[in-house]
């Protein structure tokens, strides 16, 4: 791989931690909105995670995992059916 080419992760972690959190916010009965005002984030941006849009950072995925008590391990991990 190129050093300058841009790397992301796979489909498959992108996937789990939108499930993941997705999961744990409706758990919680949390909106989308309001998960984003306890994070300090913007409405479109944890649905941009949740969809699996985006490629967030270390700091979002704390600060997250922080909002729904977990830790981000437990964002990361395939849920267990």
């Amino acid at each position: 791989m190129s050093p300058t080419k841009l790397r992301t992760p796979s489909q498959c972690l992108i996937g789990t931690l939108a499930e993941n959190i997705r999961r744990l916010r409706n758990a919680r009965n949390l909106s989308q909105e309001k998960l984003a005002d306890i994070c300090g984030l913007h409405r479109t941006y944890v649905g941009s995670v949740e969809r699996g849009e985006r490629n967030i950072t270390l700091s979002s995925l704390e600060i997250l995992a922080k909002a729904l008590d977990v830790s981000v391990i437990d964002l990361l991990k395939p849920n267990e059916k």
